[in-house]
């Protein structure tokens, strides 16, 4: 889990983070608002097996209320990871 986050409603909230496969080349990085019923993916172009994939996902909360922000990898055998991370935050 990565530290819980509070912003205002309208402000744009940045996460971050890193992913590895140990051996595998990370091909995309997926997130989730819905609790994992529907993953939004973004590729990683130029990642190998040897380094961590560095990540960034920008959000602005059009909401008030607390989120969940889930997170996981995917690898170059199309293989998602087992557990996602997550991020909790709540927007005033």
């Amino acid at each position: 889990m990565i530290a819980p986050v509070y912003s205002e409603l309208g402000q744009s909230i940045t996460f971050e983070g890193y992913a590895t496969d140990f051996g595998k080349r990370i091909i995309a990085v997926q997130f989730s608002l819905d609790d994992g019923a529907h993953w939004t993916s973004y590729e990683t172009s130029g990642a190998s097996d040897e380094r961590w994939v560095h990540w960034t996902f920008k959000y602005t909360p059009k909401r008030r209320g607390s989120y969940c922000l889930k997170i996981r990898s995917v690898n170059e055998d199309r293989k998602a990871s087992p557990e996602a991370s997550w991020a909790e935050f709540s927007v005033v």
